[in-house]
């Protein structure tokens, strides 16, 4: 019997996050940016080996500066990079982010992020891992979408927890129908899901009730689906067990916003990879989301973050 030793597959975007210094200042106003490791999955990647877990990323930068910084943040973040191609004539992606302390505004210069190949997932890879996770920014442009979706039937069929988080946007991906059609793929291998608010509406392109999200979803496959509604706390819903409210813990100060919504996942991963109930999980995800929204960038330094949020 195989014993996976890999935690998490993260696969998709690596990028730079260029984060205002302004709070609350929109980008056309913004002088001054700190330049930050960025990506939903590369987010996902680093929180997870920050909690313990042994995190592969599979993902592809420029074969530049800024794709040297890339690997030397993931390096000392005791991320696998094994998996991350350098690709020849292509710069490193770049994000500019406005900090907010609601949804911030941002600029996506796509380049390299997209550049995902069969070759950087192999069987072995897979089938050595206990959960893969991917992203709707990863799923928006090919070949990434395609070998996305190819290894994750492959990892369905290994039979990985394979997880999305549909941080769906219009300006990433215009086409609104393609979008709806691939997730309706992925959501075919039962990933768990995580959603919030704000990517729903853009998906829809209108409010929706939380019954129409929760029916949608599942009926495309997915068992398991958490809803995040920034002050409003989080649902989640879950085909066994029903729904489940938690409400937003207090929080004196939020710092910035950005990467908040990957820190909630990872933490609600890491609680599933150690059995913990849902409810445990989503207690898990709020306390990690919390401490992100405290600080500005990446999750704080010399602090045990698997003791926090326990």
């Amino acid at each position: 019997m195989v014993h996976p030793t890999i935690d998490i597959i993260s696969i998709g975007e690596v990028l730079i996050d260029f984060i205002g210094h302004e709070l609350n200042t929109s980008i056309n106003r913004t002088k001054d940016y700190h330049r930050f490791l960025g990506g939903s999955p590369t987010n996902v990647a680093v929180n997870a080996s920050r909690l313990g877990l042994k995190a592969v990323l599979v993902a592809s930068c420029g074969n530049d500066g800024l794709g040297e910084y890339v690997i030397r943040k993931l390096n000392d973040n005791q991320v696998t990079t094994s998996q991350i191609k350098k690709v020849a004539n292509v710069p490193t992606s770049v994000i500019f982010v406005s900090k907010s302390t609601n949804t911030p505004d941002f600029i996506a210069y796509r380049q390299a992020d997209c550049q995902l190949y069969e070759e950087q997932l192999p069987d072995q890879l897979i089938a050595n891992a206990k959960i893969f996770h991917t992203t709707c920014f990863a799923l928006s442009k090919e070949p990434a979408r395609t070998t996305i979706l190819n290894g994750a039937k492959k990892a369905k069929k290994f039979g990985l927890q394979l997880s999305i988080d549909i941080n769906y946007s219009e300006q990433i991906w215009p086409e609104r129908a393609i979008a709806q059609q691939t997730l309706k793929e992925y959501l075919s291998n039962d990933p768990l899901v995580k959603i919030s608010e704000d990517d729903c509406f853009r998906l829809f392109g209108e409010h929706k009730s939380e019954r129409f999200i929760f029916n949608y979803f599942h009926e495309l496959g997915a068992s398991t689906i958490c809803l995040t509604k920034g002050k409003d706390g989080v649902v989640m819903s879950d085909k066994k067990e029903g729904l489940i409210t938690k409400k937003a813990l207090e929080i004196a100060v939020i710092k910035d916003t950005t990467g908040a919504g990957d820190a909630f996942w990872t933490g609600f991963l890491y609680a599933q990879l150690n059995q913990k109930s849902w409810s445990e999980s989503l207690d898990c995800a709020q306390k990690l989301a919390a401490i992100k929204l405290q600080s500005i960038g990446r999750l704080p330094d010399n602090t045990s973050l698997s003791e926090l949020i326990k």
